[in-house]
């Protein structure tokens, strides 16, 4: 029994004293100094739908459901039909519940392993060798074997600390890449519904120029009847009533396209209904952005967190790969007992035990340790420069939003008024038409260019709405407000 105390103090001194080799992680610091260049406090506006000012906010937090700035009640119900049903969310939680119980199976190894063994057996002994052969004279006998055994291997050099804080940082990825691939899944939702929305309106427009097209053609048709125009002149205009008609054809293949695409983002199939449907009206333009300081972005974005988790997997690799090159000590004990009869098992004589202690240390290896080692530390360069690369990216991210929301701000409002002196202009040459003073060609290039003009208002209505989703997404979409998404592991993983 003393021996035994003797194995157990070694055991809780070597794993209590212990240090765990290999560099002790620290989290990147937030760069310094850094910025998203120059931007104005607020945005110009224009008298017209998404034409407001937009304010940028400092430090202006994000909420859980960032969508919901929008004021849309019909993407709040799609978005949350895709949370529920995608199934990127379902293996994203599924793929971190999978870290986190190799997390928990490797923490099993701070604990001594016990096993108990139970066996029988029917023996003949060889009567010209062994003599004599039992009390009875039979050659015939029978073994009864119960034994309870236990192992334990001291983390004297931190190999299984190191292994687990391995696993615990892997683990922390995936639970950013669940962050990350639920903002993405909610981006591309929202910019699917605006995509749509811009169709529906251009769908509008284009059948607005049929329309003018087809009116323009009536009165030309009068007009030919009358002598007062030639018939080449109405040909011309069934081409352009054509061209208008064909137009319209890919637009509503697009419209289509992204019907299928908004169902597939919300689990479903393309033969399925999606109840929502979405034009640049039902959409409202919010008038105050977030911009957050460069310490909250490396906090908030999904990507830099995840890399840096990663980063911190590959510092503990370190540290295995060093500790696999030094000492390893191993305890067993088993105690048990042996009897010819079950009714025997506890006679004196029939009990045994033993304790076994070992030590192993790598002698030769052809290098293998060495360049393990090695390896793990050129991994630990490239997840720092792979981080330092996703940091950038995060920063030039925002920053391109930034400069894109003023740029779609003034773009829109030289888009209002390239459509007001437009449509300004179409008036006066169908008037004048209409009255025998105006030419056809000057009817024509006037409803073409207010057609144009007319696209162009549409699509710089849906980019302040794209981009204004881009800003969100880009600081990190607001994930630390949120609850509506259950991680699949219940409560925190730690490393010790």
């Amino acid at each position: 029994m003393n021996i035994w105390k003797g194995y157990v103090t070694l055991a809780l001194a070597g794993w209590l004293g212990g240090c765990a080799v290999g560099p002790d992680f620290t989290s990147p610091a937030a760069p310094k100094g850094v910025g998203y260049g120059s931007i104005a406090s607020q945005t110009v506006s224009s008298a017209t739908r998404q034409g407001e000012a937009q304010r940028f906010v400092q430090d202006m937090d994000i909420a859980g459901q960032w969508w919901a700035v929008f004021r849309s009640r019909p993407l709040n119900d799609l978005i949350e039909k895709a949370l529920q049903a995608n199934p990127t969310i379902a293996s994203a939680q599924a793929t971190l519940r999978v870290a986190h119980e190799n997390v928990l199976a490797q923490q099993g190894a701070y604990y001594p392993s016990v096993t108990a063994g139970l066996s029988d057996a029917r023996n003949l002994t060889a009567t010209r060798a062994l003599s004599p052969v039992s009390a009875s004279g039979s050659p015939y006998y029978s073994l009864f074997t119960a034994q309870l055994s236990v192992s334990y291997t001291p983390d004297v050099f931190g190999l299984n600390r190191r292994t687990v804080e391995s696993l615990v940082a892997q683990a922390e990825n995936q639970k950013f890449q669940l962050e990350a691939t639920y903002l993405s899944l909610t981006a591309n939702v929202v910019a699917a519904a605006v995509q749509e929305a811009q169709l529906h309106d251009l769908i509008a427009v284009q059948q607005d120029t049929i329309k003018a097209d087809t009116e323009i053609r009536g009165i030309m048709r009068r007009q030919v009847t009358t002598g007062e125009m030639a018939r080449a002149d109405l040909l011309a205009q069934e081409a352009v009533l054509a061209q208008a008609q064909q137009v319209l054809i890919p637009l509503q293949t697009q419209l289509a396209q992204q019907r299928h695409l908004l169902a597939a983002l919300a689990g479903g199939f393309p033969s399925g209904p999606v109840a929502q449907d979405f034009d640049l009206a039902t959409l409202r333009l919010p008038q105050d952005l977030p911009v957050s300081i460069s310490s909250r972005l490396v906090e908030q974005r999904p990507d830099l967190r995840a890399a840096a988790a990663t980063l911190h997997a590959a510092s503990a690799q370190i540290g295995v790969a060093v500790a696999n090159r030094l000492p390893q000590v191993t305890l067993n004990a088993s105690l048990g007992t042996s009897p010819n009869a079950v009714a025997n098992a506890f006679t004196p004589g029939n009990q045994f035990f033993n304790l076994v202690s070992g030590l192993t240390q790598p002698v030769f290896d052809g290098g293998m340790l060495r360049h393990r080692q090695r390896a793990a530390e050129a991994q630990f360069d490239a997840s720092a420069a792979q981080y330092r690369s996703t940091l950038i990216t995060a920063f030039q991210n925002v920053a391109d939003v930034l400069v894109a929301l003023q740029s779609d701000a003034e773009a829109l409002r030289a888009a209002v008024n390239s459509e007001q002196a437009a449509a300004r202009s179409v008036e006066m040459a169908r008037a004048q038409l209409k009255l025998g003073a105006g030419s056809y060609l000057s009817v024509l290039a006037a409803e073409q260019l207010y057609q144009a003009a007319r696209s162009s208002l549409v699509q710089a209505q849906a980019r302040r709405l794209s981009d204004t989703a881009a800003l969100f997404t880009a600081l990190g979409g607001g994930w630390w407000n949120r609850n509506d998404v259950a991680l699949a592991a219940q409560g925190p993983v730690s490393a010790n």
